[in-house]
């Protein structure tokens, strides 16, 4: 339990100092960039789990052809 109350401490001391940086011209150039940089990795995880969705639905389209083949035999 002590160690959530300090987990809590550090959650909300970090919001403190997050807010107050965010006051300043750099504070908010960072949050800025640190933002863009987020959505960009974000992008990137979506962007590769479509392709990879989109290269296994293909796979499966390719074995059903591949069955109805076979059963056809």
């Amino acid at each position: 339990m002590k160690n959530f109350a300090w987990l809590i401490v550090g959650i909300a001391a970090g919001f403190v100092v997050a807010h107050e940086l965010n006051q300043t011209q750099q504070g908010k150039q960072f949050f800025t960039e640190l933002d863009a940089k987020a959505r960009e990795f974000g992008e990137a995880i979506s962007d590769g789990y479509r392709q990879r969705e989109a290269e296994l639905r293909a796979a499966l389209g390719d074995a059903e052809a591949t069955i109805d083949e076979l059963s056809k035999k």
